[in-house]
């Protein structure tokens, strides 16, 4: 029985001295930022774009460890919902059912290994989409899968 013990004395002794390592990475609990703050980002809260019209989506976007995604998520807000990250300072129209509502959901390309970059893509809004209000959606996912959302009102007329 002495013998058994000394084994499971031994072998608990070397997980401890062992098993934890100081060398090991550390993890990424850190969410990437969304930037739009800076003077020629857009857009920003209450943009408004114009039907047949092209622009530029331009953020800052940045993250402790590594950049992993950005996609954007343009949908009406003629039912003038609402999504956690935004602030509600745009006048809204009245309530309207869509007949032909723009509808952009798209992923642009983040080069690997860049803790910081600046989107600049292009982005056409088609001239025959219902006017009206919009909710501008970006997400930004890092390289470990944290995700910052933010969401801007935009009108389109």
């Amino acid at each position: 029985m002495k013998q058994y013990k000394a084994i499971f004395l031994a072998l608990t002794s070397a997980a401890l001295l062992f098993g934890c390592s100081k060398d090991e990475a550390a993890l990424d609990t850190e969410y990437p930022t969304i930037d739009i703050s800076l003077g020629d980002a857009f857009p920003k809260q209450c943009s408004v774009l114009q039907r047949g019209e092209k622009y530029i989506f331009k953020a800052y976007l940045s993250d402790n460890v590594q950049l992993g995604a950005v996609s954007v998520d343009i949908h009406h807000n003629f039912d003038q919902h609402t999504h956690s990250t935004e602030v509600n300072d745009c006048s809204l129209d009245p309530v309207k059912k869509p007949v032909k509502p723009f509808l952009l959901i798209q992923s642009f390309p983040i080069p690997a290994g860049l803790k910081t970059y600046q989107t600049n893509a292009e982005i056409t809004v088609p001239a025959d989409v219902d006017p009206g209000d919009y909710h501008f959606m970006i997400r930004l996912t890092d390289k470990e899968g944290w995700q910052t959302i933010k969401g801007l009102s935009i009108k389109i007329r």
